[in-house]
């Protein structure tokens, strides 16, 4: 994100809200945010457990529908879409990373990645998927043969092998330890300057914050601050 033009907006959010009704309990997710994020770049929402960031998360992504207010992604209006347009944006457009691997167990790597190249419309190979974050050496080994990082990374092959536009990860190295959480974040800090994919990390982790060209901090549903990094700091230089 070093270039003197105008970025291009990927996605336009305006006066977003989210509330959720539990019996006569109401909680306000998400309370009138107005967020762009932009092509290319890699955007970290930091915040605490209850800020609103994986509410945020899920309506950007398309698994969720906002209380009010509009979620434009390019030209498509997402808050009045379908569920098969929502459907088929999520296809098209989205890769997802969670905090969980939820790989399938019987499968190997190769075979975990390949569902989704069998689906998509212009995939890379699974083997090309799994090479992009390290792991061409542990292609044919099953789940329960791989460390938690290595499953992890499994998952990001697999969210990127369809080539999306836009990658969101939910706290993806939410379960792990330190050092191997590292070793994630460089994977998907390689995924973008890469495949230049837009990519949005969610965290409590303000460290992983340094990783990003800008970051915007959400409290009680609200963004509380945003500001741009001057560079991107390698994932081995931060100092956990």
């Amino acid at each position: 994100m070093t270039s003197a033009t105008a970025p291009e907006s990927v996605f336009e959010i305006r006066a977003l809200s989210k509330i959720y009704r539990m019996g006569e309990v109401e909680v306000q997710a998400l309370r009138g945010v107005d967020l762009d994020i932009f092509a290319g770049e890699l955007l970290v929402l930091l915040g605490h457990s209850g800020s609103g960031k994986s509410t945020l998360l899920n309506i950007v992504g398309g698994l969720d529908t906002p209380s009010a207010g509009t979620v434009r992604y390019r030209d498509h209006e997402l808050t009045s879409a379908t569920d098969s347009e929502l459907t088929e944006f999520r296809r098209d457009h989205v890769g997802f990373v969670f905090q969980f691997y939820n790989l399938i167990p019987s499968l190997t790597a190769r075979e975990n990645v390949e569902l989704v190249t069998e689906i998509a419309a212009n995939p890379m190979t699974a083997t090309e998927a799994l090479a992009l974050v390290g792991l061409s050496e542990r292609i044919d080994h099953f789940p329960a043969q791989l460390s938690g990082g290595e499953q992890q990374r499994v998952a990001i092959a697999r969210a990127i092998a369809k080539r999306p536009d836009v990658l969101l990860c939910d706290e993806p190295t939410g379960a792990l330890d330190i050092t191997t959480g590292a070793t994630v974040l460089k994977a998907i800090a390689q995924v973008s300057e890469t495949l230049h994919t837009t990519v949005v990390v969610i965290t409590h982790n303000a460290a992983i914050a340094r990783m990003a060209d800008r970051v915007v901090t959400l409290s009680d549903g609200r963004i509380a601050s945003e500001h741009r990094n001057a560079a991107r700091e390698p994932v081995e230089a931060i100092q956990w």
